[in-house]
């Protein structure tokens, strides 16, 4: 049974940092992406960034330039470098994996960003 387990989650201030990792357990066969969203309180859930692969990225617009994403293939982990963090960041962050014959989901880990 494949499991998603997520860390790095906490309390930060504004302009802080923090790093999330998410490492996958079991056999995933077939990965296309690993990625992270998030979900705020009365929101709904976003796309954060996703890598794929070949290491192609995508961001969402509102963390360009202060987010990075990264992957470890060989050991199914997905990481999320979060820098300039502001409030409007706080939320449960979500991992994910795409894979061809299924979709991955984390528990989820919460980033309040305050101070």
């Amino acid at each position: 049974q494949v499991q998603l387990v997520e860390s790095g989650g906490g309390l930060v201030q504004p302009g802080g940092s923090l790093r999330l990792s998410c490492a996958a357990s079991g056999s995933i066969f077939g990965i296309r992406a690993m990625g992270w969203y998030r979900q705020a309180p009365g929101k709904q859930r976003e796309l954060v960034a996703f890598i794929t692969r070949s290491d192609s990225t995508r961001y969402a617009d509102s963390v360009k330039g202060r987010f990075t994403i990264s992957s470890d293939n060989a050991k199914n982990t997905v990481y999320l470098q979060m820098n300039s963090l502001k409030p409007e960041d706080t939320a449960v962050y979500y991992c994910n994996i795409d894979s061809t014959w299924s979709e991955y989901w984390g528990q989820g880990t919460q980033v309040t960003v305050s101070s």
